[in-house]
C-alpha cells in the first residue's frame, strides 16, 4: 500500500495530541506502519499546533511536506488555512467552523480574516466543513470537538464503527468515555 498523510492541525489546548494518538491506535490495530510526529509551537499560548501522521506497507519518516497530505484534519477555519497547501491534489480538508482569535487579532493588530471557507473552496480544495463546537457541546462539553472531528474524519475511511469505538476506549479515560463515543456519532452523522 501506498503511504497516506493525514494532517491534524489546530491551537494549543484543542486536543489534537489526542486525536493522533486515537487515528494512530486505529491504524496500527488494522497492521499498517505507522508514524506520528507532533509538532507543539506556541501550543500553551494557543499557537498553532500540527501532528503529521503517515500510514502504509512501510513509512520510513514521520513528516509530511507541502502537497503531500491526503487529508488536513484541523480544529478551527484559520488553520485550514493555513496549512492548505500541505494538501495534495484530490486531497480533503476536514474543519471545524469555529474561529478562535490568534494573538494578533486579540491585541488589536489585525482583523481575523473573513470568508475563509469561500476562500479554500476557491482554491479547488475539497472542503468538509462542519461546526464540531456545536456538535461537541450537544455530547456533553465542548473539549470534544477533537472525537467529533475524528468520527467525520471516520467516513472517509472503511474502519467499522467498532474498530472506532475501541480506539476510543483505548484512548479516553473511562469516566469520559460515554461522552466521546456520543461525540464521535455526531460528528459521524454530521
Amino acid at each position: 500500500m501506498q503511504t497516506k498523510n493525514i494532517m491534524i492541525v489546530g491551537v494549543g489546548g484543542q486536543g489534537t495530541l489526542l486525536a493522533s494518538k486515537l487515528l494512530g491506535r486505529i491504524l496500527l490495530s488494522k497492521g499498517y506502519d505507522v508514524k506520528v510526529s507532533e509538532v507543539h509551537g506556541m501550543s500553551q499560548r494557543g499557537g498553532s499546533v500540527v501532528t503529521y501522521v503517515r500510514y502504509g506497507d512501510k513509512v520510513y519518516s514521520p513528516v509530511i511536506d507541502k502537497g503531500e497530505a491526503d487529508y488536513i484534519v484541523s480544529f478551527e477555519i484559520l488553520e485550514a488555512a493555513r496549512w492548505a497547501e500541505y494538501l495534495k491534489d484530490g486531497g480533503t480538508i476536514i474543519t471545524n467552523t469555529q474561529e478562535v482569535n490568534p494573538m494578533p487579532v486579540i491585541i488589536g493588530a489585525c482583523e481575523y480574516p473573513k470568508e475563509l471557507e469561500a476562500k479554500i473552496k476557491a482554491l479547488g480544495i475539497n472542503l468538509d466543513a462542519i461546526d464540531a463546537l456545536a456538535l461537541a457541546e450537544e455530547a456533553g462539553t465542548s473539549k470534544a470537538v477533537n472525537i467529533v472531528l475524528m468520527g467525520k474524519l471516520s467516513k472517509y475511511f472503511d474502519f467499522t464503527e467498532e474498530d472506532w469505538m475501541t480506539a476510543i476506549e483505548q484512548s479516553v479515560p473511562a469516566k469520559f468515555l460515554e461522552l466521546n463515543k456520543k461525540a464521535f456519532l455526531l460528528g459521524k452523522e454530521a
